[in-house]
């Protein structure tokens, strides 16, 4: 089995959102420091509230429909995202970069939007962490 595709957004040298990473991934994907959670206890922690975490991590699903989309936006978080069906096209400062099934994005809170440019909705299943606001 061929190992997954990774697309990795960061600042180009002006400062401007990019892809600086687009090929096959390793097994670990990316990691970060630090961030432990508390695993105790039974209560379950889901519910259907999206906010973008200011403290520890969500995990998430988000549909987007043929012709949908974001504006541009950036958020404090970074996001470990997976696309499995559809696809969609990620927009930064400097370009356009289209996800496919299995393809899998490490968002460092760049500024970018999102656009399901196909003809079918788009599923993308994530875990967002809060992050550091990017210093441009």
């Amino acid at each position: 089995m061929q190992p997954p595709r990774r697309v990795v957004t960061g600042l180009d040298a002006d400062g401007r959102s990019t892809v600086i990473i687009d090929g096959p991934a390793p097994s670990v994907i990316w990691s970060a420091p630090d961030c432990p959670a508390d695993n105790d206890g039974n209560a379950d922690a889901g519910n259907d509230q999206f906010d973008f975490p200011e403290t520890g991590t969500n995990c998430i699903w988000v549909d987007i429909p043929p012709g949908g989309g974001t504006e541009m936006h950036a958020t404090a978080t970074i996001d470990y995202l997976a696309v499995l069906s559809g696809e969609i096209t990620l927009v930064t400062e400097t370009g356009k970069t289209v996800l496919r099934p299995g393809d899998i994005l490490v968002d460092r809170g760049v500024v970018h939007a999102w656009q399901n440019e196909g003809t079918v909705p788009c599923r993308i299943l994530g875990t967002l962490v809060a992050a550091k606001p990017i210093v441009r």
